[in-house]
């Protein structure tokens, strides 16, 4: 099967991280059919990318032909995208050798519309700060202590390191706008986990996995190592969870997090309150993070609840237009089809 990669770029402070993205995906074992790099309404990193990439056969430029955000910049990446899979990397993030090839081994089963793989964090300052606890790896976009190990079945993968058989947004559209990223402002969340739940109602067989053999590995800024932005995180996502639960009802949009909630983080805060008895270092921050997490997303819930009964929260699906044309060499395509020429 072919595969495209789909990298959303939105700023020129990560242009390093950038490039690094690209050469992980032209390294693979498994080549893939081409990159793509959608830039969300940043003409000066357009033109930039345009330049550096404007002889690449492997690499295709796209400005997000939608609203600004995440969410609109992968679906302009799906509606572009000539591959039987399409995969998604974030643009902080490098992807092991092998990335792909485990991607494309689960869609041997033609049930198979989703897998995802295991995303390892990339501390800022070396290590892991000693109050972060794993079970809120989430927070920095990475795989969190308490979701299944080895290749399993789920009920959402994880968007910056997943990717979908391109039937699936003919069956049930793209990404959500209005409901995910919009590059540096307020961390929202929650638009694979909606669309994950979306594609399993249209496809009552559909099977999603996780294969943590897929692995990445994502830069953790330092401005994310801080107690602030987990909160701030944190909080982020109940608002989200609230608009996917007023969505597809609270019974799927809160299944897994029941049990995330009642078993993984009171475990976590257990073993914080014992390591701090045992004089470990971290334990007392982790288990206060850990309750600190579970209220800030609670307080988060009830507000995007309310605001969701209200009729001020809401988000599109888009349908997912036919590929278009690809660009002749040298331009720039802008997410509908059409090619403007790099200068």
């Amino acid at each position: 099967m072919t595969a495209s990669v789909v990298i959303c770029v939105y700023t020129e402070d990560r242009w390093s991280d950038i490039l690094a993205a690209v050469d992980s995906v032209r390294g693979q074992s498994y080549a893939a059919l081409e990159t793509l790099l959608v830039v969300d309404h940043n003409p000066a990193l357009l033109d930039r990318l345009g330049e550096e990439f404007g002889d690449a056969a492997d690499v295709r430029v796209l400005a997000n032909a939608g609203p600004r955000g995440l969410s609109a910049g992968r679906n302009t990446g799906i509606a572009a995208a000539r591959g039987e899979i399409i995969a998604f990397l974030d643009d902080d993030a490098v992807a092991e050798r092998d990335w792909l090839h485990w991607f494309a081994a689960g869609y041997t089963d033609p049930r198979v519309l989703a897998v995802g793989g295991r995303t390892e964090p990339i501390w800022a300052s070396g290590r892991r700060p000693p109050w972060f606890p794993e079970e809120f790896d989430w927070v920095v976009g990475c795989t969190y202590k308490g979701l299944p190990r080895g290749k399993v079945r789920v009920r959402n993968v994880l968007g910056g390191n997943a990717s979908f058989r391109r039937g699936a947004f003919d069956i049930a559209g793209g990404f959500a706008t209005g409901i995910g990223r919009d590059g540096d402002k307020r961390p929202l969340g929650c638009e694979e986990t909606e669309l994950c739940i979306r594609i399993t109602r249209a496809r009552p067989d559909a099977v999603l996995l996780i294969d943590d053999r897929a692995v990445i590995h994502h830069r953790v800024p330092a401005g994310r190592e801080r107690f602030g932005y987990f909160r701030t995180r944190a909080y982020a996502e109940g608002l989200s969870k609230a608009l996917v639960a007023r969505s597809v009802g609270a019974d799927k949009g809160l299944e897994t997090e029941r049990a995330y909630t009642t078993r993984v983080l009171p475990a976590g805060a257990a073993r914080g309150v014992r390591d701090f008895a045992l004089g470990r270092a971290g334990g007392a921050g982790r288990a206060g993070a850990i309750v600190t997490g579970v209220l800030a997303a609670a307080g988060g819930y009830a507000l995007g609840t309310w605001r969701a009964r209200g009729g001020g929260a809401t988000f599109a699906v888009p349908e997912i237009a036919a590929p278009g044309p690809p660009a002749a060499d040298g331009a720039v395509v802008d997410g509908t089809g059409r090619a403007e020429a790099v200068a």
